[in-house]
C-alpha cells in the first residue's frame, strides 16, 4: 500500500475499523437538472440508501414512486424495482448493456435510472476503502494546484467486474488527506469529462463521509466549470452496522 493511500484510509476512519463494517445506511437527496434531462424529475427527492460494504449491493427507497424500492446487485449485474410488498415490478440482468447511445436528449427507463444511481452511490459511500478491494489498483501521480492549494492525487483503476463510472479515475486529496475532487469519464454519458467535488466532510460513528457533492464538466486541461452543476448530492444522517 502506498503512503498516500495509507494516510487517506486513516483520515477516513481506518481500514481495520472499516473491515468490521457490514452495512451503511444514509439519507440521501439527489438534485440538479441532469435527472430531468433523463426524463426523471421524480428522483429529486430524499431517499434512504442502504448498502453492503463488502459487495456491490444497494437499495434506494422510496425510488421514483412512494411505494417502490430500487435494488442493485453486481457479480452478476442485476437491477430490480419492487413494490411495498416486495413484489418485483421490473427487472433487468446486465443492465449496462441496455443503455442507448448518449446525447443531450436521451431518455432513460426506470431500470437504467436505478442502475446508474445504484452503482454510483455504492462507489461513493465505499470510497476510499474501495481502493483496497480485490483487483482495484491505486498509485500516486503528480500533484495538482487549484485555488491556491496543492492536492496530492491517486490514480485508481477498477476491474471490469466492479461497476463504476469509468475504469480509470483520479482522486485529489488536501493536506488533511480528505477528498476534494474526483475526475472520471462515464461511458454511460458518452465519456463526458467530469470533475466531481466533495464538500462538508463530517464524522459519523468514527468514519468520514461527505455531506455535499457537486458534479461539474471539465475541459481537456482539467479546468472545471464550477458555475454549473448538472448533479448535486446531499447526505443527512449516516448509520453504520458492524459484525
Amino acid at each position: 500500500m502506498n503512503d498516500l493511500l495509507a494516510r487517506v484510509l486513516d483520515a477516513h476512519g481506518g481500514l481495520d475499523n472499516w473491515s468490521k463494517v457490514t452495512n451503511v445506511s444514509l439519507q440521501l437527496s439527489l438534485d440538479g437538472p441532469f435527472w430531468e434531462w433523463r426524463g426523471w424529475p421524480e428522483i429529486r427527492r430524499t431517499q434512504t440508501v442502504t448498502l453492503d460494504s463488502r459487495r456491490p449491493h444497494i437499495t434506494l427507497t422510496p425510488f421514483v414512486a412512494n411505494s417502490t424500492t430500487a435494488f442493485f446487485d453486481a457479480m452478476p449485474e442485476r437491477v430490480q424495482i419492487k413494490d411495498a410488498d416486495g413484489n418485483v415490478q421490473e427487472q433487468r440482468d446486465d443492465p449496462r448493456l441496455s443503455f442507448p447511445d448518449y446525447d443531450d436528449s436521451v431518455q432513460w427507463d426506470a431500470l437504467q435510472l436505478a442502475y446508474f444511481t445504484g452503482y454510483a452511490n455504492w462507489n461513493y459511500v465505499n470510497e476510499p476503502f474501495l481502493f483496497t478491494y480485490p483487483r482495484v489498483e491505486a498509485h500516486e501521480i503528480e500533484p495538482w494546484d487549484e485555488g491556491g492549494h496543492t492536492w496530492r492525487r491517486l490514480a485508481v483503476t477498477f476491474p471490469r467486474n466492479l461497476p463504476s463510472h469509468s475504469p480509470q479515475q483520479t482522486y485529489y486529496y488536501d493536506d488533511d488527506f480528505l477528498l476534494r475532487r474526483t475526475d472520471y469519464t462515464p461511458d454511460l454519458t458518452a465519456n463526458s469529462l467530469i470533475a466531481h467535488y466533495t464538500h462538508d466532510p463530517k464524522n459519523f460513528d468514527g468514519f468520514t463521509f461527505y455531506t455535499r457533492r457537486s458534479v461539474h464538466i471539465r475541459n481537456a486541461d482539467g479546468i472545471a466549470d464550477k458555475s454549473f452543476a448538472p448533479i448535486t448530492i446531499s447526505v443527512g444522517s449516516v448509520s453504520i452496522e458492524r459484525d
